[in-house]
């Protein structure tokens, strides 16, 4: 779920785990020599032809140099909120990095001073892709390991995408949080399971029952963040963590991170039924309606009691 101030209205996802996402075999990876510089065109899999597909002035500005992907949400105007062009984007980039050898790690991070405020609210519902579900990669299955670089905020269906991410580089002023809660709906991409597999149980259910944010050095205690940074340079904290990943064997970051989501979604198959119940009451729900009601009209929602 997205962060209310930009969020959509509240729809049940899908029960079905999207497929597998097209992937190079961990050996090619390995066997590779091909430079991951951006100037690289010699294959339609190369790092530059995987570039030239984003214009600049689409919602995702892909770069690729020494072995590391870097994408960068460029909806600033709405605090990054994912819309289908965007997510349809995001599905793109994450399929290119899985079919390109020379890619070894992914680095996401937003434009703007944000990173994501979840999903845009003119969408209506979350934007989907058959292979990487919400987001176009929140459930996809990859062996391209991703850290999320984290500047101002990432709330509802923002914070379910560094959910999704392997690793947490933020920025010191960075807040997390999920304030569905607080609209009417609920966290409907993961949060559920996904908030107490990463924090402490006791946090992750005040999160998700207060819908109250949390600061990135509560979020490095409570063991969500790898690095914090100085503000404006959690990018940089990501791609030096970076560095470090593509400076072991290709094959084994491969195999180890295939294994890590394999893991992962072996373990959430039948929790997701437990998301759509609870989207599907709240889509029913007149507290839906209220809650979504009371923020554009800026103020506090009056709740029906039952």
């Amino acid at each position: 779920m997205s962060d209310p101030s930009t969020s959509r209205s509240n729809s049940s996802p899908s029960n079905t785990s999207p497929s597998s996402s097209p992937s190079a075999d961990a050996s090619s990876r390995g066997a590779s020599s091909t430079s991951a510089s951006s100037t690289d065109t010699s294959s339609p899999g190369s790092s530059g032809a995987a570039t030239r597909e984003f214009p600049s002035d689409a919602p995702l500005q892909v770069e690729i140099h020494d072995g590391i992907m870097t994408l960068t949400l460029r909806r600033a105007e709405r605090r990054n909120a994912v819309n289908q062009e965007l997510a349809d984007a995001l599905d793109r980039a994450f399929a290119i990095a899985e079919a390109t050898a020379s890619v070894r790690v992914i680095v996401l991070t937003g434009a703007g001073g944000y990173f994501s405020a979840g999903t845009d609210l003119s969408e209506g519902t979350s934007p989907k892709t058959p292979d990487g579900g919400s987001y176009g990669f929140v459930r996809r299955r990859r062996s391209v390991p991703v850290i999320a670089a984290v500047e101002g905020f990432a709330l509802g269906g923002g914070f379910e995408m560094v959910l999704a991410c392997d690793l947490v580089v933020a920025a010191r002023d960075a807040r997390f949080g999920l304030p569905e809660v607080k609209r009417g709906v609920v966290a409907n991409c993961g949060a559920f399971f996904r908030t107490p597999a990463k924090l402490p149980a006791t946090a992750a259910t005040e999160m998700l029952l207060t819908g109250d944010p949390i600061s990135a050095p509560r979020a490095v205690e409570l063991g969500l963040v790898n690095t914090v940074t100085e503000p404006g340079h959690a990018l940089a904290g990501a791609l030096e963590l970076a560095g470090r990943i593509t400076a072991n064997s290709p094959v084994a970051v491969a195999e180890t991170t295939r294994a890590l989501i394999e893991a992962r979604d072996l373990a959430e198959e039948p929790l997701w039924p437990l998301t759509d119940r609870a989207s599907q009451t709240l889509w029913a729900s007149p507290d839906r309606e209220e809650g979504i009601r009371a923020f554009f009209e800026k103020r506090e929602p009056r709740w029906t009691v039952r």
